[in-house]
């Protein structure tokens, strides 16, 4: 059993085992000794005890972790002793100086440099990081900002991520020097202008020398250009990354928001949610499952853009990444299961067909079909593809489609029937079935005027699920039929007539039901001028679809394309 001890180290607290303590605390001492008579001892002693502080807390797992004697030898390996980097002067003042230990490459880490600063320091910092000149990274950043913008989010994103070197620590790691006792001590004694300027010399020294070393082959060069060009490339994608992943998680956190505070005040978007969802699964759960299931892997880009573009940013550690990834799985899983049941939900379509004659109290020479619509279109919230929810005038919910289509055949016997069929989807067929009897739909015969609504209705309880009425007309033989301008948009097949017109254009003529069951026009031009007759090719393409029509002889092609779907004839031989 260990005793330990708490200290405070740079102004970070630690756990430390009382053997390990002791020795870091000698440690201390003889560095402080070492420096007790040169220049600015009191910055470099505080420099080396923030350099410490810092290399214990990279090897922290967590806060209660006790740094125990290992941990002490690797951080004072690191450092290294005082007498290792001691040298008289005066002994070696006509001798030529000894080397120093050359110690292994070390990677540069970026930080924001605010001593060379215009703004932040995010230029200034990328110069030693990538080795650019920091006039020509500010000239890149002005010319993205000012042509596409994101110039100015990178700076900004930059400034607020990337830490700036405000130790002498940093400073070094910025230039991707070893942190010890030596280089400390001479980045205060020097001061970091004077260092700056110098390493910047050595800097291009080292460049021109290896540009004048014949030892060094083409190739070589070539290979260094390539992996730099990567690297910068690499760069650019981690601030990419950043930007598509920020961007995202903000979007989606701001999404999550509004749809918690919609559900809570009773938003009519929310309503719309309700008649749509079966699972009985709440939106604000949904909202949050597809914030999990977008967001985490957004959050691993944006992580991953950050790790490319900060070499020492720290891990969140295994516990966290794991964490994320079961709830991603858990989310992913569940909105697979809500999208399988919702899709079920519409895997089949049942019908309910009702047939009535309607007797008129007139003789019916003349019908006239008309559309007649509603007030509940007023009281509508919400309207999507032609659904709605409305309200009436007692406040019943109710579901509201404007899906209502007509088709003309000719009766056969003299009496006028009216076959209505009402169509919904459902998870079996007795499902879709019951849920299509309980559309409601209503029409009348008044003289000789045949009212159709041009609206369906249903209760809330039975959900959207492609409600829609499909009407048949047996029109006696002989009878003069018009139509009304409220049936324009609710043709469903366009009528067998006499002249070809198509779609819409069949409510701008009167028509009479011939023997074989198609239209007859009554007011229609005379062949040479109607643009629709069998006898006259055209083309014609306008705002109702369109219209072809060629004639050879006695062969002709018609090919009609509008919102109803897409009509064919081919005629050989007048058959």
């Amino acid at each position: 059993m260990n005793k330990t001890v708490n200290i405070n180290l740079a102004n970070i607290f630690f756990h430390i085992d009382e053997e390990a303590y002791g020795k870091l605390r000698r440690y201390l001492e003889s560095v402080k000794r070492s420096f007790a008579s040169t220049t600015g001892s009191d910055e470099i002693l505080s420099d080396i005890e923030a350099r410490i502080a810092e290399l214990f807390h990279e090897k922290m797992e967590n806060d209660r972790q006790v740094i125990t004697q290992k941990e002490v030898d690797e951080v004072i390996a690191i450092m290294g002793q005082p007498e290792d980097y001691e040298i008289d002067e005066d002994i070696f003042e006509d001798e030529p100086q000894p080397r120093s230990r050359k110690s292994a490459p070390r990677t540069k880490k970026l930080y924001r440099d605010i001593e060379t600063k215009y703004i932040g320091g995010v230029c200034s910092g990328l110069e030693h990081y990538l080795g650019f000149d920091a006039l020509w990274i500010r000239l890149i950043f002005v010319l993205l900002a000012i042509s596409t913008g994101f110039g100015f989010i990178a700076y900004i994103l930059l400034w607020i991520l990337v830490p700036e070197a405000s130790t002498t620590a940093r400073k070094l790691d910025m230039r991707g020097e070893a942190v010890n006792i030596s280089n400390i001590e001479r980045k205060v004694k020097e001061g970091f202008d004077d260092v700056t300027s110098r390493v910047k010399n050595v800097d291009y020294e080292k460049v021109g020398n290896k540009v004048k070393d014949t030892s060094k082959s083409f190739f070589e060069t070539l290979g260094d250009i390539i992996i730099f060009f990567f690297k910068i490339l690499g760069k650019f994608i981690g601030i990419l990354l950043i930007i598509i992943g920020a961007a995202t998680l903000i979007a989606l956190f701001v999404g999550l928001f509004t749809v918690g505070i919609i559900d809570v005040i009773h938003i009519p978007g929310i309503d719309f949610y309700e008649m749509v969802n079966t699972s009985g699964m709440p939106v604000w759960v949904i909202s949050i499952l597809t914030f999990f299931a977008v967001g985490i892997p957004f959050f691993f880009l944006l992580y991953l853009g950050l790790k490319i573009l900060v070499t020492n940013l720290k891990s969140i550690g295994n516990i966290a990444k794991f964490s994320l990834l079961g709830l991603w799985l858990l989310s992913m899983i569940i909105l697979i299961v809500f999208g399988i049941k919702e899709a079920v939900e519409h895997s089949h379509t049942g019908s309910s067909s009702s047939q009535e004659v309607l007797y008129a109290e007139t003789s019916l020479d003349t019908l006239t079909v008309t559309m007649q619509t509603t007030d509940l279109y007023n009281n509508r919230e919400v309207e999507i593809d032609g659904i709605a929810i409305t309200y009436t005038d007692n406040g019943e919910k109710l579901l509201l489609s404007d899906n209502v289509k007509f088709d003309i055949k000719k009766a056969n016997d003299s009496t006028l029937q009216v076959k209505v069929r009402k169509d919904a989807d459902g998870n079996s067929f007795r499902q879709a079935s019951q849920r299509a009897e309980k559309i409601s739909y209503a029409y009348a015969l008044s003289g000789n005027t045949l009212s159709l609504n041009d609206y369906l209705t249903t209760g809330s309880e039975n959900k959207i699920r492609d409600q829609k009425v499909r009407i048949t007309l047996y029109i006696p033989e002989n009878t003069v039929v018009k139509f009304d301008e409220t049936t324009r948009s609710h043709f469903g097949r366009t009528p067998r007539n006499n002249q070809g017109v198509y779609g819409r254009s069949v409510s701008n003529y009167v028509w009479k039901m011939g023997v074989d069951g198609e239209l007859k026009c009554q007011e229609c031009p005379e062949p040479e001028e109607n643009e629709y007759d069998d006898d006259n090719s055209h083309i014609i393409i306008d705002e109702e679809g369109i219209d072809v029509n060629l004639r050879d002889g006695d062969e002709s092609l018609k090919l009609k394309v509008d919102e109803d779907g897409v009509e064919i004839q081919s005629n050989s031989n007048n058959k």
